[in-house]
């Protein structure tokens, strides 16, 4: 999904003229109530416009959250069917959300299922989510009419990625063995993992900031305390260090 803050302010503007409509469908033939959990108000206001024109694309929101304790409690409120879940949240992240909304997901007459959308796709943060019972998980570079068709797969019990992560979960659920646990990323807040990754991919601090939708001022600090806690000194040093544990 294009970024929000560039254009007319709409998440993927430039991608069509029309708001996106459900594959397979007319909006009249079916309806999906949806809630939006993302910490960045503008993401939420750019997917909301992009999908949420019910209309056209059958896709009713309803709620949106901000983190964890929000989403709890906008989700059990609302009830939707599908809720759009970014993965790094205030509060304890995606997986947090998954844990405590667990009764909702096995409801048997109204199960909520839960769809990951976010601008990470390292394997761990896939793998968590899906682990936590997520039924799919895409990355915010998706189109708006993809999403929208994700969303109704997703409330009709599909699972869905997007290309390329599906082979983390085959991966991962294929093998009996738990994964090793790597102490020194342990360490690591969610936040500092997402900048030591786009950093470790050579990007520079201004284009981190735009991505993650935080300040330049931000990502410096948690360069630091990624460095500070990894006890590093540079981001070449930084660079192979996650090169190593193929985290790029």
């Amino acid at each position: 999904m294009s970024d929000p803050t560039e254009g007319n302010g709409t998440a993927g503007a430039d991608e069509a003229a029309e708001p996106a409509r459900p594959a397979g469908g007319t909006a009249g033939e079916r309806r999906v109530r949806v809630v939006l959990v993302d910490d960045h108000r503008m993401f939420r206001t750019g997917v909301q416009a992009e999908i949420g024109q019910t209309a056209q694309t059958g896709v009713e929101v309803v709620g949106e959250a901000a983190d964890v304790d929000q989403a709890v409690t906008v989700i059990t409120a609302t009830r939707p069917e599908v809720v759009l879940l970014d993965v790094h949240l205030p509060g304890g992240g995606g997986v947090e959300v998954l844990r405590r909304c667990a009764p909702l997901m096995s409801d048997a007459e109204r199960p909520i299922r839960f769809l990951a959308l976010s601008v990470s796709d390292a394997a761990e943060d896939v793998i968590g989510v899906i682990r936590g019972g997520a039924r799919g998980y895409v990355t915010k570079t998706i189109t708006g009419t993809d999403l929208v068709d994700s969303v109704f797969r997703v409330q009709e019990g599909d699972a869905v990625f997007s290309p390329r992560l599906a082979g983390f979960v085959l991966d991962a659920f294929a093998s009996t063995d738990a994964p090793p646990v790597d102490e020194d990323l342990d360490r690591l807040t969610q936040r500092e993992r997402e900048v030591l990754r786009l950093i470790a991919r050579g990007y520079a601090y201004k284009e981190i900031a735009k991505q993650l939708y935080i300040s330049v001022k931000t990502v410096e600090s948690h360069v630091s305390a990624v460095l500070r806690k990894l006890q590093l000194s540079n981001r070449h040093e930084l660079t192979r260090w996650a090169t190593a544990r193929r985290l790029v």
